[in-house]
């Protein structure tokens, strides 16, 4: 059961050292840009990769942040409940989010590959679409099971 959770708490890392790149990227070329439109020299296609990479940074990041808890989190009703019924309410809503995210998920494997069928890519740079659906759509499966995760750490005594 820790190897598990080890893992999953690895790949969100990973993932949301991918986000950390990206929104890097998307600062830098930001930067580049305000400075060589100075010059009379912008960089061709900047609202389309600041776009794209903001969408990574978004998507890869909710893993992470959701298994360091850094989310929005009203406790102080839950708090007063008994310590079995404030288990069955965490259970319950990480099940609900396990749902949801499965399905966002489901449906952006969908859209990538309908994007990719139909070969939309961006206006200026030509830029492919699909990856970046399939992207966050793994991104939420992982976010599955990262509540998942949190499910066996609330049963197992150690979430709190």
């Amino acid at each position: 059961m820790e190897g598990f959770i080890s893992k999953i708490r690895e790949l969100s890392r990973f993932l949301n050292i991918i986000a950390g790149i990206a929104l890097t990227f998307m600062m830098s070329l930001t930067v580049a840009d305000v400075i060589l439109r100075y010059f009379r020299r912008p960089v061709v296609g900047t609202y389309e990769l600041v776009a794209l990479s903001g969408a990574v940074v978004i998507g890869f990041s909710i893993p992470f942040t959701s298994w360091q808890r850094g989310h929005i989190y009203v406790d102080f009703f839950i708090l007063r409940f008994r310590k079995k019924i404030r288990q069955a309410v965490q259970t319950a809503t990480r099940l609900l989010g396990m749902g949801l995210f499965v399905l966002i998920g489901w449906n952006l494997f969908q859209v990538g590959m309908d994007l990719r069928r139909s070969g939309e890519v961006s206006l200026t740079l030509q830029l492919p679409f699909y990856p970046v659906a399939y992207g966050i759509g793994i991104c939420c499966f992982v976010q599955a099971l990262v509540l998942l995760a949190d499910i066996l750490k609330v049963w197992g005594g150690q979430y709190e």
